[in-house]
């Protein structure tokens, strides 16, 4: 095969989604990603064949026909079978899945659960103000992680999206934006940013609703800064800072969705993402989430093929494959609740352009 180079490729290892690599391949495989991160590098240049059987049965290689009648029959005599994963799949097999659980009367789970299951619950509870990360990158002036260290999760965060880029409204880049991070240890995210507010293990939500008591100037019960690890001087002198910012965002994190409250830690960052908007533009999401942030009749979706090497899906490609899925059929949160009887469509629309 000729050795080939293919612009403005997108990266599905995280959520990001960086969309401007270039790929150089030997004909057979991607031997160089320019402007990936280390993460995205490895990705697309380490897949390789591992040597292992296509199938396994009690342990042992078998024929792909054996493997499907074993796990047929296994799927047969389950009382109540749970199709659980699929984040790593593609939108075909995720249909197919989906409508194997229908047929079997089956459950579907993603491992979305497993990180953040939490912020759908919490949004249903209360609510989302939310944007682009185009909108941010040109506009906020002001970014809180909480939780999060997306450094060394999602290296190019920082740099493609938030707080280094020259935007619009902040042609200073990162001389006209500041940076907090919120966490429970100093990581690399922390000693990047222009404060670090370090805060002990299970206390989110008790900060957050004191937060939002100060932002809202309420009364609050301070014994719960006792164990916070931050003194009401921290808090006060963090909401003097929000209120004075033209538009902040918050980003959160696992150490948000996985830690004591859970989904109730992000009901109360969401809560005080709205009360600051009484005063100042003020939105959150997860980290690397909501990339479209537009309605679903803007959005044209088709399925294609491609002739590039192979190479392997990971963390990211969930979302890239979830926009896809959320669209076509149904959200994965949804499936992961409620048995599935409709396949929802999309009619095409117009293409998706961000101004």
């Amino acid at each position: 095969m000729t050795p080939r180079v293919v612009e403005n490729a997108t990266c599905t290892f995280c959520g990001c989604l960086c969309d401007d690599i270039e790929l150089h391949t030997d004909g057979e495989r991607i031997v160089r990603a320019r402007r990936a991160c280390t993460l995205g590098r490895a990705w697309f240049c380490g897949y390789g064949d591992d040597g292992r059987p296509a199938t396994l049965v009690d342990g042992r290689p078998a024929s792909m026909d054996e493997a499907i009648d074993r796990a047929a029959d296994i799927l047969r005599r389950a009382d109540l079978p749970l199709v659980y994963g699929l984040g790593n799949s593609t939108t075909e097999s995720q249909r197919a899945a989906i409508e194997l659980a229908e047929e079997i009367g089956g459950i579907v789970d993603s491992h979305t659960s497993l990180t953040h299951g939490p912020s759908k619950v919490g949004a249903q509870l209360v609510g989302k103000v939310t944007c682009t990360l185009g909108e941010v990158k040109n506009h906020a002036d002001l970014l809180i992680y909480w939780g999060t260290n997306p450094v060394e999760t999602h290296p190019r965060h920082l740099t493609k999206y938030t707080f280094t880029p020259k935007g619009k409204h902040v042609p200073a880049g990162r001389h006209d934006r500041r940076m907090v991070v919120v966490d429970v240890r100093e990581t690399p995210s922390a000693r990047a940013a222009n404060r670090f507010l370090q805060i002990r293990p299970g206390v989110d939500f008790e900060l957050l609703t004191v937060l939002r008591a100060l932002v809202n100037d309420r009364p609050f019960d301070h014994r719960l800064l006792a164990t916070s690890g931050v003194t009401l001087a921290d808090l006060t002198e963090l909401v003097a800072q929000m209120k004075r910012a033209r538009f902040g965002v918050f980003f959160y994190g696992t150490g948000l969705t996985q830690t004591r409250g859970k989904h109730m830690n992000v009901a109360a960052i969401l809560s005080l993402t709205a009360s600051l908007n009484s005063f100042t533009k003020f939105v959150a999401d997860f980290v690397a989430a909501q990339l479209l942030g537009l309605d679903v009749s803007r959005v044209d979706v088709s399925l294609g093929d491609s002739d590039m090497p192979l190479a392997p899906q990971s963390g990211g490609s969930m979302l890239a494959i979830s926009l896809v899925v959320s669209l076509l059929t149904v959200p994965a949160f949804a499936a992961a609740t409620v048995p599935i009887r409709r396949v929802m469509r999309v009619a095409p629309a117009a293409s998706l352009r961000e101004e």
